[in-house]
């Protein structure tokens, strides 16, 4: 299966280092954060979840749950999280999938056959609260993710779901945004951007972020 941006993100059911998990009932009315890992007792997934561990707050400030997995068994993956908590010096607060029969790596297409025909891909997939996906992100198994521009998308993301504009290149939390194109009326203008704005080209006008003021 090829999954593509818009897309409603596929129910499962699977076991995990947490119990039985269903997917929809797991994320609720939450954004979620779908990552998938090589193989347990790898060294850069263990700073990967690790790290993961450490956003909680972060986390859950923006309404988002993470939500890991691997093809090992949950055995396995009970075992490797007591290396990520002595390793990372953190505690794992979010469960890793047991995907050993790879019926949830199949429906995200996590399974790369001409890098591995047994491991997944080093993936992530941003879904929404209406099960929506909203951003799909694949690395080579031997990158490891950069967990604040996971954190910097879905700040966008919420941010540009609630008000009509895009966020530029390397854009961080307070700084300027652009005014979507298609608003052209001058009242509908001065009564979204109260704060006013920069025309650089008529296609290209800057606005303070608009939730800051």
């Amino acid at each position: 299966m090829t999954l593509r941006l818009g897309d409603t993100a596929p129910n499962f059911q699977q076991q995990s280092s947490e119990g039985f998990i269903d997917f929809y009932e797991f994320l609720g009315d939450s954004w979620g954060v779908l990552f998938s890992h090589p193989a347990d007792y790898t060294p850069v997934c263990t700073t990967e979840l690790g790290f993961t561990a450490k956003l909680k707050d972060e986390f859950s400030k923006r309404n988002v749950k993470a939500i890991a997995l691997s093809v090992d068994d949950v055995e396995s993956h009970h075992g490797w999280i007591q290396d990520i908590n002595e390793t990372q010096n953190t505690t794992v607060n979010f469960p890793i999938l047991a995907d050993q029969d790879r019926k949830v790596s199949d429906l995200y297409g996590f399974i790369h056959p001409n890098a591995s025909d047994t491991l997944t891909v080093r993936s992530l997939v941003i879904i929404d609260p209406n099960k929506k996906v909203r951003l799909i992100i694949t690395y080579p198994a031997s990158t490891g993710r950069n967990f604040h521009e996971v954190l910097r998308v879905i700040d966008s993301l919420q941010l540009t779901d609630n008000y009509k504009v895009a966020t530029p290149a390397n854009w961080q939390q307070g700084e300027e945004v652009v005014i979507v194109p298609s608003i052209k009326d001058e009242a509908e203008l001065k009564q979204r951007f109260p704060q006013g704005y920069k025309v650089i080209k008529p296609y290209l006008r800057l606005t303070p972020q608009p939730d800051k003021h």
